[in-house]
């Protein structure tokens, strides 16, 4: 079987015509497998801010590059001196590139970057948030607690909680960002920095950000308030949890059902109370935001009720005395 027909069964419920070429470039690196890989979609107008998370990062990174037919060669150009001028870039960064003419199949571009990641546990980061806290260094010691011990058996998501600046041209440069946890607390009290989108509550509030604030070091707590529109930034093993569904085209919907279904799924959300990331500040299209989350809201209901039924047919049939205890109880609560 030849790789092109094998991945274009594999995106088959992408929009098409529809290219994926793996590893264009293949970091150097060698990872062990307990490693976090993050990742992330990267457009032409990204590259920046792309270069400033690996140099920060320092791991595996697998990314996919949105290439447009039209603007091929220059893309490309600027791809190639963006890798090589980047130290850490030819040794942590997986690039892997997607060809279509078509903006915005965010859930395509993050099954790719998860399915050539080449560690166990990978974590979904849009590439503009800024790495504040050694995240990974915790969780990989962290391995044989009870944490760790259900994060490899493919049972949990990690959480770690999102922040921006209130004033958007205090959050352009990430040289400025709090790299401590009691250097955030002090922003937010200084009412300098909130929650991230904290105009859309329903995205980001069932971390329980006062939760996070009063922690003790070391905390690690499970979200209790589920919400199908809650969108965390997650870390959990790459094997295992459903992929994204990738009818999702252009804004909205896209990541929170991507969770939809891995809390669906069974899985937990669990908060690091140590750790932060912070967004790094840029103009938002908005008038594509406002047409294509109308669109994608109705996708999104419409998804809602297939994954519930999936799951609900898939419990009865196979465990139907654990279905009042089951995530899916939450699929006949109206929300």
């Amino acid at each position: 079987m030849s790789e092109d027909l094998f991945l274009s069964k594999a995106f088959s419920q992408s929009m098409h015509p529809l290219k994926v070429v793996p590893y264009y470039y293949r970091a150097s690196g060698t990872f062990e497998q307990n490693d976090i890989t993050i990742t992330t979609l990267v457009t032409f107008n990204r590259f920046k801010v792309f270069s400033e998370l690996v140099t920060h990062y320092q791991g595996p990174i697998s990314a996919t590059v949105h290439v447009k037919p039209s603007a091929i060669h220059d893309l490309l150009d600027a791809l190639h001196d963006l890798y090589t001028s980047t130290p850490a870039m030819s040794t942590y960064v997986d690039i892997h590139l997607v060809l279509t003419p078509f903006d915005r199949q965010l859930n395509t571009w993050r099954n790719t970057a998860r399915l050539f990641a080449r560690t166990e546990f990978v974590m979904m980061l849009d590439v503009d948030f800024a790495i504040c806290t050694d995240f990974r260094s915790a969780i990989r010691a962290s391995l044989d607690a009870k944490i760790g011990r259900i994060l490899k058996e493919g049972h949990a998501a990690l959480v770690v909680p999102a922040f921006e600046y209130i004033k958007q041209q205090d959050g352009q440069d990430q040289k400025y960002f709090p790299r401590d946890k009691q250097t955030l607390l002090s922003l937010v009290k200084a009412k300098k920095i909130d929650m991230f989108h904290r105009t859309w509550a329903p995205g980001h509030n069932s971390t329980e950000y006062p939760r996070f604030y009063s922690a003790a070091p070391g905390e690690v707590y499970k979200v209790t308030q589920y919400h199908p529109a809650y969108e965390p930034y997650v870390i959990f093993r790459k094997e295992g949890p459903p992929w994204c569904d990738e009818r999702f085209v252009g804004y909205g919907g896209n990541k929170a059902a991507c969770l939809y279904e891995m809390y669906l799924s069974g899985m937990s959300f669990y908060v690091l109370a140590d750790h932060f990331l912070v967004h790094q500040s840029h103009p938002y299209e908005e008038e594509a935001r406002k047409l294509e989350r109308k669109s994608n809201r109705k996708i999104y209901q419409d998804f809602k009720e297939e994954v519930c039924l999936r799951f609900v047919l898939k419990l009865v049939s196979t465990a139907p005395d654990e279905t009042s205890e089951h995530p899916i109880i939450f699929c006949f609560l109206g929300t």
